[in-house]
């Protein structure tokens, strides 16, 4: 059985400060809760320091993007290494606003992937449509390219602890949310991919996320699904 993820993403958000007051209020609500993942994605300068205070729980430290080369001449990016350094599990990469608003393409996206996994990060690979492309029926198209791109070269061993995110980016802060019917027939669409690309143990291991505006009112009608 598929072990269920809720993964918050902190973007830029949380001094070191906020930091702490957020995780000494959240670990109480979860004490006790299981069969479900929890993943937290602070900024960069928040990493450490969540790193520390969630030492000894059940609780997985993720960074929100990194570079995919260990190091070098690369100024204000963060490596793999660095990122395992600050005990981090999980990488978000591919995300919808690096890819609009700073220009990450899919080929940068790959790289990405691929040093993840050579360091022993497990990535969350996000992937999802604009609004003009949904609009225009090009929603599977996006999806598989995106998916066909990020994930170019890899092998079924190597994307054995992958993570999916479907993150449509007209739902993306705009308090807009896809209907779970919408996102269980994209989840359908990436699952079936997977099971074309990599076979069906690794499509039926794979946990396919669903990000957008995911609310304390919506989100168990999209887990449901």
């Amino acid at each position: 059985m598929r072990c269920p993820l809720i993964a918050a993403n902190w973007k830029m958000h949380n001094t070191r400060t906020q930091a702490k007051e957020l995780i000494a209020a959240l670990l109480p609500q979860l004490e006790g809760i299981e069969g479900v993942e929890t993943v937290l994605a602070p900024p960069f300068t928040a990493l450490s320091t969540v790193a520390e205070l969630i030492q000894g729980t059940p609780v997985k430290l993720a960074a929100q993007n990194m570079y995919w080369e260990e190091k070098g001449a690369y100024t204000a990016e963060v490596s793999p290494l660095m990122l395992v350094d600050v005990d981090c599990q999980y990488v978000i990469l591919g995300h919808s606003e690096r890819r609009h608003v700073f220009g990450e393409t899919d080929h940068m996206v790959n790289n990405k992937v691929k040093a993840a996994i050579r360091h022993g990060l497990r990535p969350i690979l996000c992937v999802g449509e604009k609004l003009e492309e949904r609009q225009a029926s090009q929603t599977t198209a996006v999806i598989e390219r995106q998916l066909d791109q990020g994930l170019l070269e890899l092998t079924a061993a190597e994307v054995q602890d992958l993570v999916v995110a479907y993150e449509p980016v007209w739902a993306i802060g705009t308090g807009q949310t896809a209907t779970p019917e919408q996102a269980n027939e994209v989840h359908t669409f990436i699952r079936n991919w997977l099971e074309q690309r990599f076979g069906e143990l690794i499509a039926e291991g794979a946990r396919i996320l669903y990000g957008g505006s995911v609310k304390p009112g919506n989100v168990d009608s999209l887990m449901a699904k």
